[in-house]
């Protein structure tokens, strides 16, 4: 007999691996929202807290221990523990005596080599690429926020193999969330982030190290608003600038042009020229602000 999975999220029984910002944030904010909230982490203290907190109604250290009850699957850990996580799929969740297929999504924030793994999966699992686009510079458990996806852009990408249930599970999702669905095919998700979120952490990491210490006393709300992103895990972060080094390159050629600019303007005492730029840069950031929120 082949068991029917729920097409909606309210009856969905969710399993999220990795309890960290993240997936802790997805958790209290599906509290009630679904049928049963189950939850893997592989730390002894993050798993302790979830208990303390009631974040979930299970909480276990290895995966395949919640999984097979699942039949939503959210895989909310770094870029490259999200690859090994889909290669272990199989083992974990193997063919269910009952046929169930089951629904996977993930919060990674690179999609073509996490959509590229998903080909491999067998045909009981049910794969999409996921990417919220928001976060703080602080992670774990301790820092999640049930409001943390309200208003942020969750972009999704579906495979060819992406069934019309999972696309819906998947907005349902979002929409629980308080977030707003984009659907991007990978290659352009990960060109249009490493504009918008790879390169700035890289332009924070930088004026981080170029910043001489003993400016420290004039330190102030712009340097901290700027450099906020240098605070980031560089865990998190070497492994999205990995599997989207070619992108973030691009994107930092871009940007050293302008900066050349900019030198040069300064070092030629153009006011016109500085004057020109630093006015085209207010139209420029008017239009992305205005773009982003339609």
């Amino acid at each position: 007999m082949t068991m029917t999975r729920p097409a909606s999220l309210k009856a969905s029984r969710v399993a999220i691996v990795g309890l960290g910002l993240m997936g802790g944030s997805l958790a209290l904010r599906l509290q009630g929202r679904c049928r049963a909230l189950l939850a893997a982490d592989p730390d002894k203290d993050t798993r302790q807290l979830a208990r303390q907190l009631g974040v979930v109604d299970q909480v276990a250290a290895d995966p395949a221990d919640v999984l097979p009850q699942a039949d939503l699957v959210v895989l909310a850990a770094p870029v490259r523990a999200i690859l090994g996580l889909i290669h272990r799929l199989p083992t974990m969740l193997p063919v269910s005596p009952t046929g169930q297929t089951v629904t996977v999504i993930d919060l990674g924030s690179t999609k073509t080599e996490i959509c590229q793994a998903y080909e491999g999966l067998p045909a009981h699992f049910d794969p999409l690429g996921g990417h919220p686009m928001c976060g703080k510079e602080l992670g774990g458990l301790g820092h999640a926020d049930g409001s943390l996806y309200q208003g942020a852009v969750f972009t999704l990408t579906a495979l060819e193999r992406t069934s019309s249930i999972a696309r819906d599970l998947a907005l349902q999702l979002v929409e629980a969330l308080g977030a707003h669905p984009l659907w991007l095919d990978a290659n352009t998700h990960d060109r249009w982030a490493a504009a918008t979120s790879h390169l700035p952490y890289l332009l924070s990491v930088a004026l981080a190290l170029a910043t001489p210490l003993e400016t420290a006393p004039l330190v102030g709300p712009g340097f901290q608003s700027t450099s906020r992103l240098a605070s980031s895990s560089p865990t998190m972060m070497a492994d999205i600038l990995h599997t989207n080094r070619e992108n973030t390159r691009q994107a930092l050629d871009r940007f050293r042009t302008q900066l050349d600019a900019l030198e040069a303007a300064l070092r030629d005492m153009d006011d016109a020229a500085m004057t020109s730029t630093l006015t085209q840069a207010i139209e420029a950031r008017r239009l992305l602000l205005s773009e982003e929120r339609q």
